[in-house]
């Protein structure tokens, strides 16, 4: 498996993900990324089958579904795929990188279903809608608009509707927290990152990715008021997490 990995990443010039110290940028990376963040998160596919399973139980045929940072809309194809059969459901992609926006909608054939929209949460006005999606997303928000998020996702959401948020999160105490560094970054260097790769991504994350505990992603979604909150994967240091309004 290891092996195998290595070669995808040799055949996709994946090793060449590089940026400098605190510039961690989604527009430099929308061609490879993909192949990238399959490598780099476990279960990422898995991941969107997940999401579309879950999916099944809050749309109706004409429900707004909302992606908060959309990339290069893999997610969102897989999302109309796997509910072809609702003609008239409108999934609204938003992401900030115009050329992810660009790469997605090169990629994209979702008709009149679609809408891939360059546009930052932080400042988009949500329409009333059924399902918003969130897919290892918050953590590039800064912390001081979180909670703000959360609130307009919660105030947008129909009674009954749901937030699927994924997350990498931190340890709950340090210890815990070295547990996780080691065994994620054993598995990166197993799937053929050096450790240079490996240290200068870090590197480049600094103030750019902000994780939060468990805890602290918990508590988010309950002062924006949701209640009924399970978590629905967890792979060390990712989770992701079912909110019904």
């Amino acid at each position: 498996m290891a092996t195998k990995r290595k070669n995808l990443i040799k055949k996709h010039g994946l090793n060449k993900v590089i940026a400098e110290r605190c510039n961690w940028s989604f527009d430099e990376v929308a061609e490879q990324f993909e192949e990238h963040i399959e490598q780099s998160v476990p279960n990422y596919c898995a991941g969107h089958d997940l999401i579309c399973r879950f999916s099944d139980y809050f749309l109706r045929n004409d429900s707004q579904v909302y992606e908060v940072g959309s990339s290069t809309g893999a997610l969102a194809r897989r999302f109309l795929e796997w509910n072809e059969q609702r003609a008239d459901l409108h999934y609204t992609g938003l992401e900030i990188s115009p050329k992810m926006v660009d790469f997605a909608k090169s990629k994209s054939a979702g008709g009149k279903r679609m809408n891939l929209l360059c546009e930052d949460i932080t400042t988009f006005e949500l329409e009333p809608c059924s399902l918003v999606i969130s897919y290892y997303t918050f953590q590039f928000i800064h912390p001081a608009y979180r909670q703000a998020v959360f609130n307009k996702i919660y105030e947008a959401l129909e009674w009954g509707g749901a937030l699927l948020v994924f997350e990498k999160v931190r340890g709950p105490d340090a210890r815990f927290q070295d547990y996780m560094n080691q065994i994620y970054s054993d598995l990166k260097q197993e799937a053929g990152f050096s450790e240079v790769e490996i240290i200068n991504k870090a590197q480049s994350l600094k103030g750019v990715l902000e994780p939060f505990s468990s805890a602290g992603n918990l508590g988010l979604m309950q002062r924006a008021g949701f209640r009924d909150i399970m978590s629905i994967y967890k792979w060390v240091c990712f989770e992701g997490w079912l909110a019904i309004k």
